[in-house]
């Protein structure tokens, strides 16, 4: 029997039970959907991850207070004899100098950090104080400007503030050239960073002269939060850190089972959030599959059903001289055209479910984070989704199919 009249005679025994047909078919419809909509919100994740991430800029190198690096089976940490990732830190302007005169470093940014109330208009919010040094500051900063500029050498009582503390903190919006006070003292905004998203603290921050923090947030004027660097060139950035760690440790004797800082590129964060976010997608998936082989067990079951009803058609047909592949063919042409069918509808459900979701804009990452879910169906997910519930469907019929090719012509014929 040619291979098209296989497929009429498959199509004419699925829309025969058309009721029994479409209730199997809708169980992978079901899953096909799931694992659409949670596999699209995954990548859509991931891709906004990335986005927010590839930001940071591929040539910025940190070093922060504590000792921190990822290992097999998670992440090792060492806290510093200064409290770690505290604000005070145990980072000084001799590693500064150090880190000056690694090659391939262009610009050395040393950090004090902390939390201090800010006042406007009578009302008061904490924020995060940053102290950097003006004379490089503009040239590392990845948030770009809303308005205004950014500090520069000599600037004394002035401020370039976050998005959220302009725009969020308080009942009326900070605007360019307004006071706002700092523990007590007056300071002219004159810069506002456009939203960072939901990478970073820069949106809750306010940005000041490095001399000038120190004194709000009564620090030692040798300590450093942390050391931001900009290496010349993003392809060595990875080779800048390494010499870095490696003159610290020495300047700071310590080996790698004392180590107390941590060296980090934005290339290498990058690289982990992203393998965080694959690994969340591949579990969103799995799940989803679980209700496709669900549907496959409905098929399973309908094309017992079949082989029982149609035993005195296989019968005759065997006694016209059909092989037994060819009996096979038929039930497994028909449960993978059931998988095809299913898998088209599923893909246009989960296409329909994530637009709906993506539109809603649901807050993934909590208000502020800069915009809500954006889901992210590509055509390598389309084929997959089809070709995995085409897949099922197969493999669903395919004891079926084999129960039905071993009948034998005489027993089937006298089956009633």
């Amino acid at each position: 029997m040619k291979l098209g009249d296989i497929i009429k005679l498959s199509m004419n025994s699925i829309t025969h039970r058309r009721l029994r047909s479409w209730l199997t078919i809708l169980g992978i419809v079901i899953g096909v959907a799931a694992v659409v909509a949670l596999v699209s919100i995954g990548q859509g994740m991931q891709a906004r991850v990335t986005e927010q991430l590839s930001g940071l800029g591929a040539d910025l190198i940190t070093v922060s207070p504590g000792f921190s690096r990822a290992e097999a089976g998670g992440f090792r940490f060492r806290v510093g004899v200064f409290g770690g990732f505290g604000a005070r830190g145990n980072l000084t302007e001799s590693d500064m100098r150090i880190i000056k005169t690694t090659p391939g470093v262009l610009y050395v940014n040393g950090i004090v950090s902390g939390r201090a109330d800010i006042s406007y208009l009578g009302q008061s919010a904490s924020v995060n104080i940053q102290g950097v040094d003006t004379s490089v500051w503009r040239f590392m900063e990845t948030v770009k400007l809303e308005s205004g500029r950014y500090l520069s050498v000599g600037d004394s009582n002035v401020v370039v503030i976050g998005n959220r503390v302009a725009n969020d903190m308080f009942k009326q919006p900070i605007t360019l050239n307004r006071q706002i006070q700092i523990d007590g003292r007056n300071f002219r905004v004159v810069g506002i960073l456009s939203s960072s998203g939901f990478i970073g603290q820069q949106d809750s921050s306010v940005f000041m002269p490095r001399d000038i923090a120190r004194k709000i947030l009564d620090l030692n004027s040798n300590r450093l939060s942390s050391i931001s660097i900009k290496a010349a060139d993003s392809s060595i950035a990875q080779d800048v850190a390494a010499q870095i760690e490696s003159r610290l440790m020495m300047a700071r004797h310590v080996t790698k089972d004392t180590q107390d800082f941590t060296v980090s590129t934005a290339q290498a964060i990058q690289e982990q959030v992203s393998s965080i976010t694959q690994t969340i997608t591949l579990f969103l998936g799995s799940i989803a599959a679980i209700s496709l082989l669900v549907g496959g067990i409905g098929i399973a079951n309908t094309m017992f059903t079949s082989v029982m009803e149609r035993t005195r058609q296989i019968g005759v047909l065997k006694a016209l001289g059909m092989t037994n592949f060819e009996v096979m063919k038929i039930f497994l042409i028909e449960s993978a055209l059931m998988g095809l069918f299913g898998g088209i509808a599923g893909v246009l459900l989960g296409f329909l479910v994530s637009v709906g979701i993506s539109e809603l804009g649901i807050r993934f990452f909590g208000p502020g984070a800069g915009g809500g879910i954006t889901t992210v169906i590509t055509p390598e997910l389309v084929l997959f989704a089809i070709g995995f519930s085409v897949f099922i469907g197969i493999m669903s019929g395919l004891l079926p199919a084999r129960r039905a090719a071993n009948l034998q012509p005489v027993e089937a014929l006298r089956y009633e």
